[in-house]
């Protein structure tokens, strides 16, 4: 029978309504279409008994047999459950129903709306068990992000980040983020790995977690060109409450000071910021037939900062493709991302510094607008002219990842993959006459490559009862990092720009502008393997192993093992439970090892110093003559640290799979703990070396919930609310100090104090201080005598509580009706402290009464003597808890066809999103999530407060269209 012509309209099976853009193909042909902004669509099939494969996301796919018929209405069931949802795992991917691990996976529709800067900011508060704190508020700042608790000292905490298959080096090129080259409008899905038993497979490197971000594909059978624009409008969401003018007046003699009054009234903090515009634009190009699918996309992101001369500009450009050759046995995978990131800021911690306590009688501006110079305090606009750091950094990621089907089931796959950033800092302080300054130029030029080679086999057999998948693999990975730098002094007032010209500066000596640098590769080698097995559907194994060999570790230990085995029972599909009010329901345990590599390099090797004063310290009688010293003992027999994690889950979906929710309770223990230690040999010629504590561990335990419930009722309102919370408890045992200090602060008279420890039986991130208990009768600041001895020392230092919150939640909602959407989001934390070292350092009664501005809050107490002084003490340390409305979005989509323009478009969609519009806390500063890094030696410091750039509150307009 020879071929004909159908065509038809697919509409959704409850209301009705067309569903563009799903995709129409004839099974075992080539012949392919897909829907138009109607849902209508015409096929060119080869006789009456072709089938057709109907597919659309978020609903059931059909199969239809044409017949006799050239006309075909098909009516598609949207998919009320999850379970067919495909989870990236560690090379590869599997059903939601078949993970047998703790993974939770983002599709784009589910992040979360507004400004965003790096990746990490679109699951915030969307995961359980993953705390992601945007801890400045300035564009393309770093966003911490941790899995399940903190499980290092010295070693990094962060995830390892994989970028369609490409796994990231952790360490940064210039500064920021270091996924801020991604375009977030790219990402199709975010997969966050929590427990062993789904990390293990990235072995080294899995012990904090694995987040898999997979970027946006094209699909055969539907051209799309889209493009969005969106205009943000942000400010300071909250100022700090210092006196105003007129208060300023009225309490500085009250504190006992001399008022300094200049008949002003300014606002410094109100001098400093400005309402800020961030333009986003995107367009992406994407389709394909049978043998080709491609998506394309460019985008721009110009964003000011909140604080003035602040900006971050993006441009962005990504390719990808899927090929098939010989029969669609060879697949070739092509991904490619370009970027270019300009980032330019003023010394912000001194302007916020000065605009915080500067005196508000002062007025800012003389009648012409320029910047009034006083000889006892900096007036910040001042700095915006004078000084700057811009930072530009260009990054390409790319890897083709060919894939052979051997014979049946058996598949052979090669990922080649390169990561190369390079990035150009100039620090920059502008000559100046009044003040005089002569001015200085220091330039950082950085580059960071990472090259990946891995090859590895995948076979998958199945019949009726058995389900069999096994992976075996090899991956090499090297990484080279190097920085140069170089600086000049002395410039000509209003000459060249030194960034321009650094020939112009006239002072080039070594002892202020030495040259320097650093070069370092790093290299792992690993085989991983990983085998899951199905039997009748019900009952569910998993066993993952991988050796890592790695350079960073001695010669007697470059290779860590780390194997995970995990098992799943789908209760659900029991004979017993077919009834049943569930869905699904699948109970999941597994226990891995994972380790941590995150160290700095080359510390298994002896290091050695150079110098003209410098020799062995034994050296008998006289002078010591120039030689080079130790600084680091080797110590080859340094080891990968270890986390072991336990985890069990229940899995459930109930009324259809409506409502659904996950359980898991976690136990994971880090051990071979490494520290930089003082060695235990006094006479020798390091004072440190690095080593692994054996019996020290840091534990994170816990509990996660996850609930969510989906309904479309009889009206045609859809509507979704969920949320989750997380309960996570930390301790730092046996280690081998009683504390040791994090949290570095300076100041008259604080200089030598901490405000972090670590401290055993206490969790990470413990703050470590005296506790204050009142003032005295001279109004002086009294604290406990914890030992009894008459005297308060630092060895009364007590435990008073942790930065680390111990419960994490988020709720959400969202509905849709007719053209309309509306979604929100919020996340909070609670049971954590923040040491508010801006008040310590900035507000104070002696302050106030030198004419420095203050809070109400630090000359409260009306009995403190004006002479007290202000030390580290629980006195600054505040509650951390909060609630934030992380976002707010209502939508409309336009019907194109009442529009009278389907011809052109197929789909117009405008939006209107509010971020950060409140927030419920009773910390007193910029914002309570906040983490000024303060750490000393490479020990982290958690939730300190010092000066940190200010929250925005944004209000973002967006426009979507696609033809």
């Amino acid at each position: 029978m020879r071929q004909k012509t159908v065509s038809g309209k697919i509409v959704d099976a409850e209301d009705g309504k067309a569903l563009p853009g799903a995709s129409i193909a004839v099974k075992g042909g080539t012949q392919v279409t897909s829907a138009d902004a109607n849902g209508a669509f015409t096929i060119t099939v080869p006789d009456d008994n072709s089938i057709l494969i109907i597919k659309y996301i978020g609903y059931a796919t059909q199969e239809i047999i044409v017949g006799n018929r050239t006309r075909i209405q098909v009516s598609l069931k949207a998919s009320t459950s999850d379970l067919s949802q495909v989870v990236v795992v560690g090379y590869g991917s599997q059903n939601k129903k078949d993970v047998t691990g703790a993974i939770k996976s983002l599709k784009s529709e589910e992040f979360n709306k507004g400004i965003i800067n790096s990746p990490q900011q679109l699951l915030q508060g969307k995961v359980s068990g993953v705390n992601v704190t945007s801890a400045s508020g300035e564009p393309g700042g770093p966003t911490g992000i941790s899995v399940r608790g903190p499980g290092g000292i010295r070693s990094g905490n962060s995830p390892l980040f994989v970028v369609d298959g490409l796994p990231l080096d952790n360490s940064i090129t210039g500064s920021g983020d270091p996924l801020s080259f991604i375009n977030p409008q790219d990402i199709e899905s975010i997969d966050v790995l929590k427990d062993a038993s789904a990390t293990a497979i990235y072995g080294s490197r899995g012990a904090n977690g694995v987040i898999i971000i997979t970027t946006k594909k094209g699909k055969g059978g539907a051209s799309t060109l889209a493009a969005s624009a969106s205009l943000g409008i942000s400010s300071l969401a909250r100022a700090l409450p210092v006196l105003t003018a007129d208060e300023f007046r009225i309490e500085v003699p009250k504190a006992g000071g001399v008022l300094d009054d200049k008949g002003g009234s300014t606002d410094w903090q109100k001098e400093i910021t400005r309402v800020a515009k961030t333009q986003n634009y995107n367009i992406t190009m994407s389709g394909g037939g049978d043998k080709l699918a491609y998506f394309s996309s460019v985008g721009v992101q110009k964003q000011e900062g909140i604080i003035k001369k602040n900006d971050l500009n993006r441009y962005s450009g990504r390719f990808n493709a899927t090929q098939k050759f010989l029969e669609d046995r060879l697949v070739v995978d092509i991904n490619l991302n370009a970027s270019n990131t300009k980032q330019q800021k003023p010394p912000i911690t001194s302007i916020i510094g000065d605009a915080l306590i500067n005196n508000p009688t002062y007025p800012a501006n003389d009648a012409n607008g320029r910047p009034i110079l006083y000889q006892n305090i900096n007036n910040p606009s001042l700095f915006f002219d004078l000084d700057k750091e811009t930072t530009t950094t260009n990054r390409v990621i790319g890897n083709i990842s060919p894939s052979m089907k051997i014979i049946k089931g058996l598949v052979y796959k090669v990922n080649l993959g390169v990561d190369n950033s390079t990035a150009t800092r100039d620090v920059l302080n502008l000559p100046n006459a009044v003040p005089l300054r002569d001015g200085r130029l220091e330039t950082f030029y950085n580059t960071n490559t990472n090259t990946l080679i891995e090859n590895y086999l995948t076979y998958n057999w199945s019949n009726t009862k058995h389900n069999l998948s096994a992976l075996g693999g090899h991956s090499y990975q090297r990484i080279f990092v190097q920085q140069r730098n170089n600086s000049i002094n002395k410039f000509l007032v209003g000459g060249v720009d030194p960034i321009y010209n650094p020939g112009v500066g006239q002072e080039l000596t070594l002892g202020s502008n030495r040259p320097g640098g650093f070069a370092l590769i790093n290299e792992l080698q690993s085989f991983f393997g990983r085998v899951t097995y199905q039997y009748n559907e019900k009952y569910l194994f998993t066993a993952n192993f991988r050796a890592d060999g790695s350079t960073k570790f001695g010669a007697n230990n470059k290779y860590g093992y780390f194997p995970s085995f995990s098992l799943g029972w789908k209760i659900s599909e029991e004979d017993f439970m077919k009834n049943s009010i569930f869905s699904n329901l699948k109970l999941r345990a597994g226990y891995g090892i994972t380790g941590n590599q995150e160290i700095p390099p080359k510390i298994t090797q002896a290091l050695f110093v150079s110098n003209a004063t410098g020799s062995y310290p034994l050296y008998p009688t006289g002078a010591y003559p120039a030689g080079t010293t130790y600084a680091r003992f080797a110590n080859p027999d340094i080891q990968w640290e270890t986390s072991k994690q336990t985890d069990i889950g229940l899995d459930f979906g109930l009324f259809k799979g409506a409502l659904t929710g996950t359980i898991d309770v976690f136990n994971k223990v880090s051990k071979n703990i490494l520290l930089l230690v003082i060695p235990a040999d006094p006479v020798q010629p390091a004072q440190e070396v690095w080593s692994n504590v054996k019996d020290m561990t840091i534990t994170n335990k816990g509990i996660e919930f996850e609930l969510d419930y989906r309904h479309k009722s009889e009206y045609g309102i859809t509507y979704n609310i969920g949320g989750n919370l997380t309960y996570i408890k930390n301790k730092v045992q046996h280690s081998p100090y009683s504390l040791i200090p994090a949290g570095s602060v300076s100041g008259a008279g604080i200089t030598s104090s901490t405000i972090n420890g670590y401290v055993n039986d206490q969790p990470l991130g413990t703050f470590f201080l005296k506790e204050f208990t009142g003032f005295d009768a001279a109004g002086l600041s009294t604290y406990r005598d914890t030992d009894g001895d008459g005297l308060v020392t630092d060895k009364d230092r007590i435990s008073a509580g942790t930065a680390l919150p111990s419960t994490m939640y988020n709720f959400y909602a969202s509905a849709a009706f007719k053209g309309f959407d509306l979604s929100i989001n919020f996340n909070g934390v609670s049971g954590n402290k923040i040491y508010d070292y801006t008040q310590n350092v900035s507000f104070s009664k002696l302050r106030l009464a030198k004419n420095a501005n203050a809070t109400r809050e630090a000359i409260a107490n009306p009995t403190e003597s004006l002479n007290n002084p202000t030390p580290v003490s629980t006195r600054y340390l505040k509650n951390g808890a909060y609630l934030r409305l992380n976002n707010v979005s209502l939508g409309y989509s336009f019907n194109t066809k009442d529009l009278g323009v389907n011809k052109w478009f197929s789909n117009i969609h405008l939006s209107v999103t509010g971020q950060n519009l409140f927030v419920i806390t009773d910390y007193t500063g910029y914002d309570p999530e906040v983490n000024s890094d303060r750490a000393i030696d490479g020990v982290s410091s958690y939730g300190i407060d010092f000066l940190s750039y200010p929250k925005a509150r944004s209000i973002v307009f967006g426009l979507n269209f696609s033809f």
